[in-house]
This record gives C-alpha cells, sequence and structure tokens, in this order.
C-alpha cells in the first residue's frame, strides 16, 4: 500500500507539472526566438487551463514576432477583455494597430471615447464594488438629511446624497456594461491576409458589387450574420462595420470573434 500511495502521487505530481508546463516551455521557446513553437504552446496551454489574460498577451508577443498582425491584434483584444487595466496589453495593441495596413478613421464621438476609456480603467467586478460603495454612502448621506438636526449639515447630506447617487448609477452602468463587453462576440478581427467587404453576401464577379478590400487586423463589429451553405469558400457572411460610416458584408471565414 504504502508503494502504492507513492506510485499514484508520483504519477500525479507528473501529471500536474505536464498540464502546467506548456506555458513556460512556451515562454522558454519565446526567448530562443522560436516563436513558431511558442504560439503552439500557447495555444496548448489555453486549451487545457482556459483562458487567460497573461497567456493570451505573450501569445499575442508570439503572433506579431511572427509577423502575424491579425492574430496578434486578436491576442491583444482578448486579454483586455479579461484584463482591461493591463497597461502592457494596451500599448501592444495600440502599436501593432500602427503597423497595419487599415487605419479607419476613428468617428467616435466624444462622449463615447470617453466612456469608453473609463470601462478600461478598472474591470466589471472593480466597478461593481465601486457602485456598491457609492450606494452606502449615498445611504449615508441620506441619513445625514433626514436625522440630522442642523440645517447645513442637512443640505450637505441632501446635496452629496444627489451626487453620490448620479455617480453610483453611472458606475453601476459602468459594471454592467463593462461586464457585457467581457462576455460579447459582436467584435471581430480580420485574419486572413485581405478580404473583400461587398455591399450583398456572395457577391459576383462585377465590381458593382464590391466596396472595397481591408486587411489583417482590422477589427469590425459583427451586426447580422447569413447562411451560405452551397458557397465553396465561406459558408457563412458577416454584416459588418468599420466604423460608423462603413457597412458591408465579408466572408466570415475571414475574421475570428474577439
Amino acid at each position: 500500500m504504502k508503494y502504492l500511495l507513492l506510485i499514484i502521487a508520483i504519477v500525479g505530481a507528473a501529471l500536474g507539472a505536464t498540464a502546467q508546463s506548456a506555458a513556460q516551455r512556451a515562454d522558454s521557446a519565446y526567448n530562443k526566438e522560436d516563436y513558431r513553437l511558442a504560439i503552439s504552446l500557447y495555444n496548448e496551454d489555453l486549451a487545457t487551463n482556459g483562458p487567460d489574460a497573461q497567456v493570451y498577451y505573450n501569445l499575442g508577443n508570439a503572433y506579431y514576432r511572427n509577423d502575424n498582425l491579425g492574430r496578434a491584434v486578436l491576442c491583444y483584444e482578448r486579454s483586455l477583455r479579461l484584463d482591461p487595466t493591463d497597461a502592457d496589453a494596451r500599448h501592444n495593441l495600440e502599436f501593432v494597430r500602427s503597423r497595419i495596413q487599415d487605419r479607419p478613421e476613428d468617428d467616435t464621438s466624444f462622449l463615447a471615447a470617453l466612456h469608453h476609456n473609463i470601462l478600461g480603467s478598472a474591470t466589471a467586478n472593480a466597478w461593481a464594488w465601486i457602485a456598491l460603495t457609492l450606494f452606502v454612502l449615498f445611504l449615508g448621506a441620506a441619513a445625514l438629511y433626514i436625522f440630522s438636526p442642523g440645517v447645513a449639515v442637512r443640505k450637505a447630506g441632501f446635496f452629496g446624497g444627489i451626487v453620490l447617487l448620479f455617480v453610483f448609477g453611472y458606475s453601476l452602468y459602468v459594471a454592467i456594461d463593462s461586464a457585457a463587453i467581457a462576455r460579447s462576440h459582436n467584435y471581430a478581427v480580420v485574419t486572413a491576409p485581405s478580404t473583400i467587404l461587398s455591399s450583398s453576401p456572395r457577391p459576383s464577379r462585377t465590381s458593382a458589387d464590391r466596396v472595397v478590400s481591408i486587411h489583417e487586423g482590422t477589427t469590425v463589429e459583427i451586426v447580422d450574420s447569413v447562411a451560405t451553405p452551397d458557397d465553396p469558400q465561406s459558408p457563412m457572411w458577416y454584416n459588418v462595420k468599420v466604423n460608423n460610416a462603413t457597412r458591408a458584408w465579408l466572408r466570415a471565414s475571414d475574421v475570428e470573434r474577439i
């Protein structure tokens, strides 16, 4: 029995080391500039252990070093979905975007851009705790207004409570929006070297149906989809927005959802 338990312990430790060694071996391959092996091992670790912000970040670095800018953007985006506060992932994402061929004009309004920046300053859980703290402070301000005998303190409680209620409401909205974005799969990245934006799915060979070509690394928002099972090139087409001004169709096989 003693030897049997020893064998079980050794086998269990070996299996555990094997399960945890893929990312470490990937790091070693990356440091040796064997980026293809690093990519394979990072993907193996993700398949075994599930999504991880740091592994996606490292995988993005390996894809970039392997001149695969589209998948580098995809991995940085996935890393930021899991940890929006990672400054390194955000910096690398902006750097790789500066190297891709297509740079769609950003027509986002000032308030929308500000809200996006606020979303990236903390995780959904952190925003939920912030909202809860603000709600407790609001209750404290309401208690001051109701129970305090002093007029000045009651005024402070009243106006402070209004401000706290507004900030609490926005913080709660940010927490909900951040959680929804983390679970959303409505955005995708072009991973093919290039793809054609078309005015209709399965366009004809005439130029009338073709809008423009876009290249790897471009991020699009998926608005709708249509199945084309008889299409030998792509059984699915996505209706996408490149920005608020451009909406067209492209092959689903040319992009990968974040």
